[in-house]
């Protein structure tokens, strides 16, 4: 897209900020909240920060399948508060939003009540001061706030899905508003998940992740790591949660890192915990409604019918559970279930 492009396709709006923001909701272009206006200038240094030029394409994104521009990325950025240097880690969630085992087609359209999740790793996290300690998926934090809300701008404005209109969630989640959160690596037992998706230890990466908002997991009495990882497996095996029986994405443990530590110390790896929670996050036919199971299984290929003739999985193998630290002291942890027609898919921060 040229520079006469970009020109000829701007609009002029009102430029004090309450005029600003009611034509904003007007025009169906915001989130509810206060909007910064995306005054030139400000514009410029973020499209500056990105290091490219305004008119250069990043990707398409569906269900519009409208091009996110650098310059159109930016103006989504300013609008949510976010600030210049955060541009890097915009332009690679956008780039792994596009990637297509993400299927955002489907993630942006469906009735299920998915957002979005950003996970931030490496050493970009620290530089932006994202939170990945205490309330790390609450408020409190601008730079997890305004990435999470900037990527969901982005979604609505170039991806065209908008609440009531092609995003046709039943409900709907708060997670829709900004949902942005990095790896607690310093509180880890194990190598960052990074490490373990086989990008190097230096490397800066997003990952996205339509996942619900996260599930908590309460535990202070257990002893042992079986304890712990026996309640985990036991708040996942919910018949209601789409891992269970559309089998092709995967799903989130986020661990606290008092739990990630009781269960480290007894010597299990990240593998190991991974292989456990999934033999034992199983949930029994008889948990569902009548009517649901034959609809599930309906839709299930011969060879996982055929491995499910008592109990449903979470997910279709070991692998399909990601693991990694995240939050403060304190015995909880999250499990992030996800639309389950859909993969988390990764890009490197440039």
């Amino acid at each position: 897209m040229t520079e006469a492009d970009l020109i000829s396709s701007r609009i002029d709006l009102p430029a004090d900020a309450e005029s600003f923001y009611e034509e904003i909701e007007r025009r169906g272009w915001g989130d509810g909240l206060p909007v910064m206006p995306p005054i030139p200038g400000r514009v410029s240094e973020f499209v500056a920060a990105a290091g490219m030029a305004a008119g250069h394409a990043i990707a398409e994104l569906a269900p519009s399948w409208s091009l996110a521009t650098v310059e159109k990325i930016a103006i989504n950025a300013v609008m949510a508060g976010c600030r210049p240097e955060f541009m890097p880690v915009l332009i690679a969630a956008v780039r792994a939003l596009a990637q297509p085992a993400f299927n955002l087609q489907a993630v942006q359209t469906t009735t299920h009540p998915c957002a979005v999740l950003v996970l931030v790793g490496g050493p970009i996290a620290g530089r932006l001061g994202l939170g990945s300690g205490y309330g790390a998926f609450g408020p409190g934090n601008r730079a997890n706030a305004t990435i999470g809300r900037a990527v969901r701008l982005l979604l609505m404005n170039i991806g065209g899905a908008r609440p009531g209109e092609l995003d046709r969630a039943t409900q709907g989640t708060p997670a829709k508003y900004t949902y942005c959160v990095a790896e607690n690596e310093e509180r880890s037992p194990w190598p960052p998940l990074r490490v373990a998706l086989g990008y190097e230890p230096d490397q800066s990466i997003v990952t996205v992740i339509a996942g619900e908002a996260p599930h908590n997991i309460n535990d202070h009495g257990s002893v042992d790591a079986a304890g712990v990882i026996r309640q985990i497996a036991s708040t996942m095996a919910t018949p209601g949660n789409n891992n269970v029986y559309m089998r092709g994405g995967d799903s989130y443990v986020f661990l606290g890192p008092e739990h990630a530590n009781q269960i480290a110390v007894e010597g299990i790896s990240r593998d190991e915990l991974q292989a456990r929670l999934y033999e034992l996050a199983q949930v029994p036919h008889n948990m569902f409604g009548r009517g649901q199971l034959e609809h599930i299984r309906s839709g299930l290929s011969d060879e996982v019918r055929g491995q499910t003739t008592e109990t449903m999985y979470v997910g279709l193998s070991p692998t399909d559970i990601q693991i990694l630290v995240v939050g403060g002291d304190g015995r909880h942890s999250a499990w992030v279930p996800t639309f389950g027609m859909t993969r988390s898919c990764t890009a490197i921060v440039a």
